[in-house]
């Protein structure tokens, strides 16, 4: 491979959970974080409309996909049970999500035409973490 297209998305959740563990020292308590959340869709090649993915289909896939968790307290979650719902952890949780949604053909493009995405997850202006995987 020579080079390669990609499109990025964001939005931002609002959340609240805790964590187990003594690692994570004070986080073991309730505490609420704000994250912002990007999803970069790769591809070879542009398609035929010159594009990766649609920007506004992906926008809108992204929203609906955080919305299951914005304002929500995770430890509550039934699909989070006994979950550290740590930052690296939710990178994998949406990097699922989306990958459903792609292979769905919800983006404007088939997902057999991206050969990755990427997901980051950023807690603070000076930390984040990414999950990047084939489709």
């Amino acid at each position: 491979m020579i080079g390669a297209y990609s499109v990025e998305v964001s939005d931002h959740i609002m959340i609240a959970h805790s964590f187990r563990g003594v690692i994570f020292g004070p986080a073991q308590a309730m505490h609420g974080a704000t994250f912002v959340v990007s999803v970069m869709f790769l591809a070879d090649n542009l398609d035929k409309n010159g594009i990766v993915v649609d920007i506004g289909r992906a926008t809108d896939v992204l929203k609906a996909v955080l919305q299951e968790i914005n304002y929500k307290n995770l430890d509550e979650l039934p699909q989070f049970k006994g979950q550290n719902t740590t930052t690296e952890f939710l990178t994998k949780y949406v990097f699922d999500k989306i990958a459903a949604q792609a292979r769905a053909d919800k983006l404007g493009r088939p997902a057999r035409e991206l050969f990755a995405l990427r997901v980051t997850i950023a807690e603070s202006p000076t930390a984040r973490a990414t999950f990047e995987a084939p489709l």
